[in-house]
């Protein structure tokens, strides 16, 4: 085999591998795709049906949908579940609009925040860093091990439990709980 050959081969194996690690992580048994943007993914995730449901209803679609970017900390159904019995179906009501509205813009930062920019921060910050939301609440980061963990406004914490999820317009971060500002 030549020099160049060789080079070549060498080169090919290396995007190659360097592809595979670059791949996203499936959410909600679906796989998501960096040239569609949040919600073209979302809408796919078997685990995110009521988030996507709640988008809907507060009329996020057209905004989620756009050029971003963004850093979307995406609740499971099972953060939903969690919350107490009829929340869910109360926001979801038209006149609860506004509140719907407040509580899922305080889970987009106008940002393409990966996991490894936010430990970044939280480390700069020695520990915890505050996290200035589109829909005007300030969280905070901070690590618990090796996960980022989100506090809201109220002590209530949701972990990171699928990082990364990149998108044409932004990130996706899974977490396992609904973050919710004072109200």
């Amino acid at each position: 085999m030549t020099f160049a050959k060789t080079i070549a081969l060498t080169a090919v194996a290396a995007l190659t591998a360097g592809s595979a690690f670059a791949m996203n992580p499936e959410v909600g048994g679906a796989k998501m795709y960096e040239d569609k943007n949040i919600i073209e993914n979302a809408v796919n995730s078997a685990d995110h049906t009521t988030l996507v449901a709640a988008v809907k209803a507060a009329g996020l679609v057209e905004t989620l949908s756009g050029e971003g970017p963004f850093t979307v900390f995406a609740p499971t159904n099972a953060a939903f579940a969690a919350l107490p019995a009829g929340t869910v179906e109360t926001l979801l009501k038209p006149e609860n609009k506004a509140q719907l509205t407040k509580i899922l813009t305080c889970h987009v930062v106008a940002a393409d925040a990966m996991s490894a920019v936010i430990n970044q921060m939280i480390e700069d910050d020695n520990g915890t860093h505050p996290v200035q939301t589109v829909g005007g609440c300030v969280f905070t980061a901070e690590k618990l091990g090796n996960n980022i963990v989100m506090r809201d406004e109220n002590g209530g914490t949701a972990t990171v439990t699928i990082a990364d999820v990149d998108q044409s317009n932004g990130v996706i971060h899974v977490i396992d709980g609904v973050l919710l500002p004072k109200m």
